[in-house]
């Protein structure tokens, strides 16, 4: 389980190696997303908050990169958090993510991106519930739900 002083370790010191690893050029993440997925995971934007398709999204399964389909996030891990974006305590592995020192807006906060393509999915906060203590905040567009087939 990563804690607080991961994130921060993984942030400053170095992140873990990616699965594989997906580039493109802008001009081709701008024909393979939309106007709104490109803004938010290339251009770093953020969605408005409760405004999300995913934000109230209770099914089981697996969200996944919006731009490179990894796998990022398990609905377990997920929790309401009343900030009006999905949250989830822990990544689905511990290489899913990238940890970035972010000092925009007049503040000190870790971004997170996809640790395969880069792209940008939120940031985490240590104001999540035990045992972690995290909450990733993560954009609906960045992500898709994968819905467990039910047997």
């Amino acid at each position: 389980m990563l804690t607080w002083n991961d994130v921060i370790q993984l942030a400053t010191k170095g992140n873990l190696k990616p699965t594989r690893e997906i580039n493109h050029t802008e001009e081709e993440w701008k024909r393979l997303l939309t106007a709104e997925q490109y803004y938010i995971t290339r251009q770093k934007g953020t969605e408005r908050p409760f405004s999300g398709e995913l934000c109230h999204a209770h099914s089981p399964g697996r969200y996944r990169c919006i731009c490179c389909d990894e796998l990022l996030f398990d609905s377990t891990e997920k929790f309401e958090s009343s900030s009006g974006w999905p949250s989830f305590t822990q990544p689905a592995h511990a290489q899913a993510i990238q940890y970035v020192k972010d000092t925009s807006h007049g503040m000190i906060r870790v971004e997170v991106l996809c640790n395969v393509c880069k792209a940008h999915l939120g940031h985490v906060f240590q104001d999540g519930p035990p045992p972690s203590g995290l909450r990733y905040c993560i954009n609906s567009v960045s992500i898709r739900l994968e819905e467990e087939k039910l047997s």
